[in-house]
């Protein structure tokens, strides 16, 4: 069935809008006669900018709104950055597909600095993101990590200003919006473990759009898909959310795909690392598998702290 208009809900940041204006070119070459339209709109994660994602109620605050529309008829998609989906979307919704991964990995971004290694002690390190902080400052326990909110152009701005010394962002946010040339540095596994689903975009749906998973579908990349399912099943069985430090990884090969998972302190007092592999029919499985070492490990007792700790 060729859908003859189709309207995609969108976050208004620049990157929001590359976002969508590259899933709106997908579905015009799939569907030519088809009108593809961009509903803009402001989320209240990106009115607060004054808080750190854990503070004020994490992921949801990017997508609620774009929800809304997606209930009420105004739009037919959403496409998100998985990493700022709920691990559990709210009842009602649906992913109707996940795009093909650009760069999973993080970027060091400094005017001064070529990489990490080289910061004097006492250098500030922006980041809003507790995962990368844990990670930083279990390696580095010499750097000033601060939080760093806003859009990239904003961050940018501050790392420009002087407030920082060098700030950590995702590589595949840079790219898309064509600022590779501030990168230094793509940060390896070893630096910092990706957060689940980090690089791709998800399309989301209304559940009851049924009609809307065969138009969407060439937009799925399999591969991709296995991958995060096996990421996000991992974050979902221990609780993830913008308030742990959680990072997961997983990579494909010849149908076999290898899961890294781990949980941290933000202090970088302790870090737990597992990880094991499984064919790409089990990801689901293999995320709980990886979750269940973790966990015995003491993921869960660490994690509960960290949360408590939040609260105060």
């Amino acid at each position: 069935m060729n859908p003859k208009k189709l309207v995609i809900a969108s976050r208004e940041s620049l990157l929001a809008m590359w976002q969508a204006k590259h899933i709106q070119g997908r579905l015009k070459t799939l569907y030519p006669d088809c009108e593809v339209k961009i509903l803009g709109m402001t989320t209240r994660g990106d009115q607060i900018l004054d808080k750190t994602l854990s503070k004020i109620g994490g992921k949801g605050l990017f997508i609620k709104e774009l929800e809304q529309a997606l209930q009420d008829g105004r739009a037919d998609l959403a496409v998100h950055s998985i990493k700022d989906v709920p691990m559990d979307l709210p009842e009602g919704f649906a992913l109707a597909a996940i795009g093909e991964r650009a760069n999973p990995f993080d970027a060091f971004v400094s005017n001064q600095y070529a990489r990490l290694e080289e910061m004097p002690k006492g250098a500030v390190v922006g980041t809003s993101s507790l995962r990368r902080e844990a990670q930083l400052r279990a390696r580095y326990p010499h750097l000033v990590i601060k939080p760093l909110r806003g859009n990239v152009q904003t961050r940018l701005s501050k790392l420009d200003n002087g407030e920082y010394d060098a700030i950590i962002l995702a590589a595949a946010g840079l790219q898309r919006l064509e600022l590779d040339e501030r990168i230094r540095l793509i940060l390896s596994e070893a630096d910092s473990l990706p957060t689940a689903g980090q690089g791709a975009l998800g399309i989301e749906i209304a559940a009851h759009r049924t009609d809307l998973l065969d138009v969407l579908k060439p937009l799925n990349h399999d591969v991709t898909y296995a991958c995060v399912t096996a990421e996000r099943a991992l974050a979902r069985a221990l609780g993830g959310s913008c308030q742990v430090p959680l990072a997961a990884y997983c990579i494909e090969e010849d149908g076999l795909l290898t899961l890294r998972g781990l949980v941290g302190h933000p202090d970088g007092s302790v870090i737990l690392q597992a990880d094991a592999q499984a064919p790409t029919a089990y990801a689901d499985a293999l995320g709980r598998a990886v979750a269940k070492k973790l966990a015995e490990d003491g993921a869960q007792e660490l994690i509960e702290a960290v949360l408590k700790e939040q609260a105060e």
